[in-house]
């Protein structure tokens, strides 16, 4: 009977502590942190931050207005003699060209107004010294229609005056020829030359680059880019002042055809007309 109630007690016992256990250790604080002892050495400061890498400004973008380096603005101010002579050399022959044209052209055009006048006038007057006067002075109708005249008053007796009056009126012709003909050698000679000497440039253009080349001693863009720039400015102007010349030329010269069959026919009706008037 003893042992009966001494083990209900113990399975008591038991029982108790594991129920009041686990409350009793969540009950228990926690140990508090215990300080730790300073060390002999302090700590190493910290790094300082890094500092914000300043960029530089973007470059600003070129304008319309800027100066171009490579330019016909640029030769001229860097005034490299040779360079200089050749586009002087071009302008002269441009302006030759062009002043040409227009004195030509006027030329011409007064010369074709004039031949429809003697269709109108010289060949519906009654006598030849009226037809004569209703002529310009200047007119180159009325030097080969006063030389025929001449021609037919005082002929010679060592030629016939049919022949007299064709070798005058011929030897008007030509000089009227010749009037035409003036000025117009210059312009073939523009139209042959101007390509070589706007080539002459282009060869001195490269003969500076590689200059460059060798004194820099790399073939840097920037060494590079003036001297081939400026040869090929002048390569362009010499084309743009021996293609305009040709062109030119050959109107001038259709335009001097035209004039010199209205001056022939002129010439030819003319001397007809002598011969019959002093056959009779």
């Amino acid at each position: 009977m003893i042992s009966k109630n001494l083990t209900i007690a113990a399975a008591f016992v038991l029982f108790t502590g594991l129920g009041f256990g686990p409350a009793l250790a969540q009950t228990t604080p926690p140990p508090a942190p215990t300080m730790a002892a300073p060390s002999s050495t302090a700590a190493p400061a910290p790094a300082p931050a890094p500092a914000p890498a300043v960029t530089a400004p973007a470059p600003a973008a070129p304008t319309a207005s800027s100066d171009n380096p490579y330019g016909l603005e640029d030769i001229v101010k860097k005034g490299n003699p040779v360079s200089l002579t050749v586009l002087a050399l071009l302008a002269v022959m441009s302006a030759g060209t062009w002043y040409i044209f227009f004195m030509k052209f006027f030329e011409q055009s007064r010369i074709l107004t004039q031949a429809r006048t003697v269709e109108k006038r010289f060949w519906t007057s009654g006598t030849l010294a009226e037809g004569v006067d209703k002529l310009p002075k200047n007119s180159m109708f009325r030097s080969v229609a006063d030389a025929g005249i001449r021609a037919s008053q005082g002929g010679t007796s060592l030629v016939g005056l049919n022949d007299w009056i064709a070798m005058s009126l011929s030897r008007q012709l030509e000089d009227a020829n010749g009037r035409l003909q003036s000025s117009i050698a210059f312009l073939a000679s523009v139209g042959s030359t101007a390509p070589f000497v706007g080539l002459f440039g282009t060869v001195w253009g490269i003969l500076q680059a590689l200059i460059a080349i060798g004194v820099a001693g790399q073939a840097s863009i920037d060494k590079v880019a003036g001297p081939v720039g400026e040869a090929l400015i002048m390569t362009a102007i010499g084309l743009m002042v021996a293609v305009p010349a040709v062109l030119i030329y050959n109107y001038l010269v259709r335009r001097n055809k035209v004039i010199n069959e209205k001056l022939r026919g002129f010439a030819g009706d003319l001397q007809t007309y002598l011969i019959t008037k002093s056959a009779k």
